[in-house]
């Protein structure tokens, strides 16, 4: 099967022998309320097959080799909790993101309205909520609580980094007689939401762990696209485009934008090619060098020298190389901090040109931050209702220890122990990163 530009590039990538058996608590024997035709159910039975190439699947038949596949979401006729004494909780972690809002009431209606749950609780400031020492209050959440957060950004709940006790916070689920915990979070959260669930086990405690996959950078490994990356790209297409009109209203003028991507550069190449006013995209996954005959300052160089402007896109990840202290550091998640890309190439192009004696004009535009914060487009709304739905369905039937992915026009059930094994990253090799190549000019800008 040839590539294709799109982001399901990675599925290729899937191994073989990927495990994707999902956790029941126990056997299902309550008849599901919901009030739906009985086709509408879904059984454990029903699969999605994860990889899809022409060519994979003929060999695979060939050889007699198993395929991988996922259990379809939706919900299913029986049930394993009692909606009448069940009690949830949500809790949202790491940075902000476009959508929280609407996966949080998505959850929490589902829940009210479609199984008659009653007792719902919203944890505050992510994994600290569950900690006495902060004094962080639990929130009831009904439908009238929720019922206008999806038209604000960030999180109703708050958020919080850092690594909280593993063993303190299933005590406050025992403590609140919480029988399904969401957590709605990157891979940090999802390798706590593994070690929750660890602890859950050992105590030998009927309580079920649902994530939802949150990150903008759109780079959890078995998704086909994290919520909110539409929406990060179409905002940082609007700073493309100013950065566009300040660079063609001056002679040799340049617009630089940097855009969120620590490890991934996928809004950065999403958002040059929806654009197609990036002449530069530089992301996490393809090395460039800064000067030389084939580097990126002599490239612009040509560039100007041509078209008298230029517009650079760059993942805020990309060249850390040129940036990076001689002692790395990290913030309370364990993450590197990353040194500051956007600022380090204003200052090094205005040099490089000062050098030369040519006057340019630079102007620097970074919204990371107005990106993450703002409320979702249409199309992230939809689909964060359709991921708090299976999010619900999934564990009021029992199951736990897993996320809802989108994968294979599909909503589907995986472990998060896979989730976590790798990260999603831009295939280099792919159509995807090619047609970003053809769109922008740029080369591979590396000397060698």
């Amino acid at each position: 099967m040839k590539p294709t530009c799109s982001l399901f590039d990675f599925l290729e990538e899937i191994p073989d022998d990927i495990n994707t058996a999902i956790e029941v608590l126990g056997p299902a024997r309550i008849e599901n309320p919901l009030d739906l035709p009985r086709g509408c159910f879904v059984t454990d039975e029903m699969r999605v097959v994860l990889r899809v190439s022409e060519n994979y699947l003929r060999e695979a038949v060939e050889k007699d080799r198993s395929i991988p596949s996922a259990e379809l979401a939706g919900p299913r006729p029986y049930i394993y909790f009692d909606p009448a004494k069940t009690r949830a909780a949500v809790v949202t972690c790491g940075g902000l993101c476009p959508g929280i809002n609407d996966v949080i009431r998505s959850i929490v209606l589902t829940l009210y309205h479609s199984y008659g749950v009653r007792h719902i609780y919203g944890i505050r400031y992510g994994l600290q909520g569950f900690i006495p020492g902060y004094g962080h209050d639990v929130v009831e959440l009904t439908p009238e609580v929720v019922a206008s957060i999806h038209e604000l950004g960030g999180t109703f709940l708050g958020t919080s980094r850092g690594h909280q006790p593993i063993d303190q916070i299933v005590d406050a689920l025992e403590r609140m007689n919480v029988n399904i915990l969401f957590m709605i979070g990157g891979d940090g959260t999802f390798r706590a939401a593994n070690k929750i669930r660890e602890e859950i086990d050992r105590r030998g405690l009927k309580i079920a762990v649902v994530g939802i996959p949150k990150t903008i950078d759109n780079d959890i490994w078995l998704v086909s696209r994290t919520f909110g990356f539409v929406t990060a790209v179409e905002e940082a297409c609007k700073a493309i485009r100013c950065a566009h009109t300040e660079a063609i209203g001056a002679p040799n003028g340049i617009g630089l934008v940097k855009v969120m991507g620590r490890h991934s550069g996928f809004i950065a190449a999403a958002a040059t090619l929806a654009t197609k006013e990036v002449n530069f995209c530089l992301i996490p996954e393809e090395d460039f060098d800064l000067d030389g005959p084939r580097g990126l300052l002599a490239a612009l160089e040509r560039r100007l020298a041509e078209r008298k402007h230029a517009v650079i896109v760059v993942a805020e990840g990309a060249g850390q190389k040129y940036v990076q202290g001689e002692k790395p550091e990290y913030d309370p998640s364990g993450n590197l901090k990353l040194g500051d890309i956007g600022a380090f190439l204003r200052d090094r192009i205005k040099a490089y040109f000062k050098a030369k004696n040519i006057e340019v004009y630079v102007r620097y535009i970074d919204p990371s931050y107005i990106i993450r914060s703002v409320p979702a487009c249409v199309d992230d709304r939809i689909y964060c209702g359709f991921l708090g739905q299976y999010a619900v369905h999934a564990a009021m039937a029992g199951k736990t220890g897993l996320m809802i992915s989108y994968l294979n026009h599909h909503y589907v059930h995986l472990p998060l122990s896979e989730a976590v094994k790798r990260r999603k990253q831009v295939n280099t090799q792919s159509r995807f990163w090619l047609s970003v190549l053809e769109s922008t000019g740029q080369g591979r800008l590396k000397n060698e």
